[in-house]
């Protein structure tokens, strides 16, 4: 007995080390990625609530939304009494004194007939105007009061001003579309060309800001519309006084990044800090990557082999729950019995599933900061500068909320006593957001997947994911590292960095809802594009990471478009481009169609799901309308007309090479699809009209020692990324010399930063080149193309979420962020699982 119960302590005592152990491994990545990202993922759980760290250094600016707009976290070690700043920045935030349409309708004078010269005088009289109330625009733009459709609008606004603002720095905020001037009593303080743009700040000049007295002013402005939508929008604020607490930065020693963690390491004075951002987006288990929880992790540990005093101050602010500053927040400081405490913060209003578009952010729900119950742990809300005055001075918080003013920016904070700290002392905090709905299907506002139609809490999530925390910490490194040696193995180290940066952006840019009916819906959120939910040309260039590690999820983007036209909403022989304007998925909003692009990427993306799983049923179930989308390429899809692709940034054009394999590859997995339903006759017939049309495709295009980018075009040419999928699908429709012979000259044509898209402009699309590369399965070929790549991501001066689209030369964001195109990185991976024999596996290195 006696034997057995030393058996029990010892036993004990390794499961207890093991435990320890292990927890000090979370902190040790099981991957030190090299590459320098353009921007840090920190908190990634949707399109609405997902922070970054645009600097290489934690505490060098504020965190931001990927959008750019402040989201800020602060973090702050307290050693012996000196504070130490490792995360964010104190920036003030700014307080308005004259609303834009976001906050306020506010009333104008306006007209759509050319006034006289002096119309944006002070003194000039607009009696003979409109009166209507901001903002001004076309039907689908945001907060609009008043439409403006015309090619011009003039817009007066008199207000009285009330306080002196002499002695503070005063912003313009604006928005417009497309060409805008803009006077304040009668400066001119805007004068753009032909662009569009949200929410700008522009800091006023002294001269404009001492035009601002007390009493009567004016801000008038012209906007002429050039062509599709229209906007006008314009406000003041001020900034608040400033009032810096935690001056002292600790000194960032390293920082690198896993597919679903970033790392960081401080040393703050004699202390040694290590920090955490994990988000659980394990595509294997759905509750769990849509549960809209990420963890913070700390740990701290002496570094000079003596006891030190150590506090740790974690802060978020309400911005994270609102689309613009001065939106009026309520919070609170809730304990809760079965363990869990955590401040919370949203709108007053909650405008649910209303406020939509691009470079929006959410303002319904609540925002969390949450952590288990313990001693140690203190957690408070209140005004911006309270609880940061407290900590400073004392190295504690009061324990509540101490709010008056809902129109201000409230702090909602946590510290952890950590004590003496010799060895190594941790903890963990948890960021998450419960938006009650989540999308607008067809007018069916939709919970997020992981509320099972309201049958779960936030509660119950938070508490659950307390509980997990260290199941969840470990299966996170074990797919970290499955993740990483996959891309290893399949395109090098280089290549498994970019596709270990990309990860989280991917997830990220997409939200997971059941229809009614209890089917996937996944939508994507085309970021810093045009705001579009559901578009068919960003989920196929993002298919190679579903295909490789969940091809349910990739149905999920595509069963809301097969419904659209099914349901008879959409009646158009071909597929749609998207199925509205995020958060609202109740119809297409795109303003133009891509025909044989959305059908040929229907059909290639659902062949391709039936070889993934060995079998057609999902295309048996959708048979009638991919019938009807291959009858509409074979019409219309070797030649194109002029038309809209997906590549619509860089103009449409007729004749176009690229998209024309598109349509073929199309009607040949159609032809797949029935040879695996057992129709043999409908397979012979679409195989053989496609197999025809790569032979005409081929003496269209063919130039020297090339292929043209139009038909009618010699001395052109053009990525042919849509290519891959004839080798991947099996298919064999095209002459496989035409892959060799397009990669021998890609490699004559390419950039510093990478292989242009065509040859109109030195831009490029590097999802794209990710696909170009895998044309011939020669590593050879595939690293020439990858490594400018990644020479882009780790020497872009454009710091922002991954822009997938760049120039070529200097390695600057042309336009686009935070996409979930790139999870087209992944077609190496892809090319290695769907047809090995053809593609050389890259040893670890």
């Amino acid at each position: 007995m006696k034997l057995f119960s030393s058996m029990l302590v010892l036993l004990a005592g390794l499961l207890s080390a093991c435990t320890s152990q292990q927890k000090n491994n979370y902190f040790t990545p099981v991957a030190d990625c090299q590459l320098r990202a353009p921007a840090y993922p920190l908190v990634t759980i949707d399109p609405y609530t997902s922070g970054w760290s645009f600097t290489d250094q934690l505490n060098a600016d504020q965190t931001r939304h990927w959008t750019g707009k402040p989201f800020p976290l602060l973090g702050v070690l307290r050693v012996d009494g000196t504070n130490y700043r490792f995360m964010g920045k104190e920036n003030i935030p700014l307080r308005p004194v004259l609303s834009t349409a976001k906050l306020e309708k506010w009333d104008a004078s306006y007209t759509e007939k050319k006034p006289a010269a002096n119309w944006f005088e002070a003194t000039f009289n607009d009696a003979s105007w409109k009166k209507g109330k901001a903002a001004f625009g076309t039907p689908e733009m945001p907060h609009l009061a008043t439409t403006w459709q015309s090619e011009d609008i003039w817009v007066r606004r008199t207000f009285d001003l009330d306080e002196d603002v002499a002695d503070q720095t005063v912003y313009l905020n604006y928005s417009h579309d497309d060409v805008f001037e803009l006077y304040i009593n009668g400066k001119q303080v805007v004068s753009t060309g032909n662009t569009w743009k949200n929410d700008v700040l522009l800091e006023l000049p002294a001269d404009v800001k001492a035009s601002l007295r007390k009493g009567k002013n004016v801000i008038a402005a012209h906007c002429h519309n050039t062509t599709g939508g229209a906007y006008v929008d314009f406000g003041l604020s001020v900034k608040m006084p400033d009032a810096m607490f935690f001056e002292t930065a600790a000194d960032q020693t390293h920082v690198t990044f896993t597919p679903t963690q970033t790392y960081y390491t401080f040393a703050c004075g004699p202390v040694a800090l290590k920090v955490i951002f994990t988000a659980p987006l394990l595509m294997d288990d759905l509750d769990l990557m849509s549960r809209p929880v990420n963890y913070i992790s700390y740990q701290v540990e002496s570094a000079d082999g003596k006891a030190h005093d150590v506090q740790l101050y974690l802060e978020a602010t309400s911005a994270w729950a609102t689309n613009v500053p001065g939106q009026a927040v309520e919070s609170a400081v809730i304990l809760k019995p079965e363990g869990l405490q955590y401040a919370m913060t949203g709108t007053v209003d909650q405008p649910v599933l209303q406020t939509k578009g691009d470079d929006v952010r959410i303002d319904w729900g609540h925002f969390y900061l949450a952590a288990p119950q313990k001693e140690s742990v203190t957690f408070g809300a209140s005004d911006f500068m309270s609880l940061k005055k407290e900590f400073a001075a004392a190295g504690s918080i009061s324990r509540g909320r101490n709010i008056d003013d809902p129109n201000q920016e409230h702090s909602l904070a946590m510290v952890d006593n950590l004590g003496s700290v010799k060895d190594a002392a941790s903890g963990y905090a948890m960021i998450a957001y419960d938006d009650d709905y989540a999308i607008q299907y067809f007018n069916d506002n939709r919970m997020a997947y992981w509320k099972h139609n309201g049958q779960v809490s936030i509660d119950q999530v938070l508490l659950q994911a307390s509980k997990d925390y260290d199941p969840v910490m470990q299966r996170c490194r074990t797919f970290d590292e499955q993740l990483m040696n996959d891309t290893r193995t399949a395109g090098g180290e280089q290549y498994a960095e970019l596709c270990a940066l990309v990860y989280r952006q991917i997830l990220a840019a997409h939200k997971l809802v059941e229809d009614k009916n209890g089917n996937l819906l996944y939508f994507s959120k085309e970021n810093f594009s045009n705001g579009s939910i559901g578009t068919v040309d960003i989920t196929y260039p993002s298919s190679p990471l579903f295909l490789v590690y969940n091809p349910e999820l990739l149905k999920g983007m595509m069963n809301f478009i097969f419904e659209y036209s099914e349901s008879g909403r959409w009646q158009k022989p071909f597929a749609a481009h998207d199925v509205g304007t995020y958060p609202q998925a109740n119809g297409q909003t795109y303003g133009g169609d891509m025909p044989v692009e959305e059908s040929g990427n229907m059909l290639i993306l659902t062949t391709a799901i039936a070889l993934r799983e060995g079998n057609a049923d999902y295309a048996k179930k959708h048979w009638d309308v991919l019938t009807t989308w291959t009858n509409y390429l074979v019409e219309a899809g070797l030649d194109p007309e002029n038309q809209l692709c997906t590549d619509d940034f860089a103009g449409h054009f007729a004749h176009n090479a690229n998209l024309s394999i598109k349509a073929i590859l199309g009607i040949a997995g159609y032809g797949k699809l029935a040879e695996m339903l057992g129709d043999q006759e409908t397979a012979d017939k679409y195989l053989k009209a496609a197999k025809e049309m790569a032979g005409k495709w081929k003496e269209m295009a063919i130039d020297g020692d090339h292929y043209k980018l139009t038909f009618d075009q010699p001395g052109t040419w053009s990525q042919k990324y849509n290519l891959i999928w004839d080798k991947l699908l099996g298919l064999n429709i095209f002459d496989k010399d035409i892959a060799t012979t397009e990669m021998a000259y890609y490699k004559t044509v390419q950039n510093t930063y990478g292989l242009p898209l065509d040859s109109r402009k030195t831009y490029t699309k590097s999802d794209w080149i990710m696909w170009t590369a895998c044309l011939t399965g020669e590593m050879d070929d595939f690293n020439a193309l990858v490594a400018p790549v990644y020479k882009y991501a780790n020497e872009t001066p454009s710091r922002i979420p991954l822009s997938d689209w760049h120039e070529t030369t200097d390695a600057t964001s042309v336009g686009f962020r935070a996409r979930s195109v790139v999870g087209g990185y992944f077609m190496k991976v892809l090319e290695q699982r769907m047809c090995p024999e053809a593609s050389q596996p890259q040893p670890a290195q």
